[in-house]
């Protein structure tokens, strides 16, 4: 089965949230994403399991998976109307498009531990994070190395998941990432040029400038996810 990378996963999901409802989507992570792990050993996920998403339990551990969008386009965001409705309309929807194919789609840890959030809620939640992938790689990054950020207490609580990345690089190379960080690994790519990890300490300002044609996601995850030729 190969991967189409242009499929608009709202086209099965019935006018329902397609991290959720698309099969599709559901299908294509659990192809992209059971292979081997960065110590060599089967990360194989399953879709079987009641009440679960993605699942996988092994001598590694036990672990649910969600689906999380990763590109907001901020069009729903009470807070951004004044940015988002100078913008044409037939841009926020090609936006909206671009971020709902399998780029723009990641997988965290799903279920709740101790009743808390889990990481697609807290990112979405965090003022300092905004739903932005950027600054959500950047607090995991720094998860890695020790170092605090605004989703550490988050990020610590599926502490055995980014564990069996073993660093930061393996989190990155597992997950088609590449493209968000620079050469080598040590920092990531932020989406604005003008922003950087500042925005971890302080809230973020936004100036309604948006590229279609090079949309905020991993393009090259786009291209690597394509030609794996599933």
């Amino acid at each position: 089965m190969r991967i189409d990378t242009s499929f608009d996963f709202r086209a099965d999901a019935a006018g329902r949230d397609p991290d959720k409802h698309s099969s599709t989507l559901k299908q294509y992570h659990r192809l992209l994403w059971s292979k081997p792990l960065p110590s060599g050993q089967p990360f194989d996920l399953y879709d079987t399991v009641l009440g679960a998403y993605l699942h996988h339990r092994s001598e590694l551990g036990e672990f649910f998976l969600s689906s999380d969008s990763v590109i907001p386009s901020f069009t729903r965001w009470q807070s951004m109307r004044h940015i988002v409705e100078q913008l044409p309309e037939e841009e926020n929807e090609a936006f909206r498009s671009i971020g709902y194919t399998i780029g723009g789609m990641m997988i965290f840890p799903g279920n709740r531990i101790g009743g808390k959030p889990t990481i697609n809620v807290a990112r979405g939640f965090n003022r300092k994070i905004a739903d932005r992938f950027d600054l959500t790689l950047e607090c995991i990054r720094r998860h890695y190395v020790g170092q605090d950020s605004p989703l550490a207490d988050v990020l610590s609580r599926y502490r055995e998941f980014f564990a069996l990345f073993r660093d930061f690089a393996g989190y990155v190379d597992f997950f088609l990432l590449q493209d968000l960080v620079t050469e080598g690994q040590s920092a990531v790519n932020f989406f604005s040029h003008s922003i950087n990890s500042a925005l971890l300490r302080s809230r973020e300002t936004c100036t309604p400038t948006r590229n279609i044609d090079t949309p905020a996601s991993s393009l090259s995850k786009l291209e690597i996810a394509g030609s794996r030729g599933i």
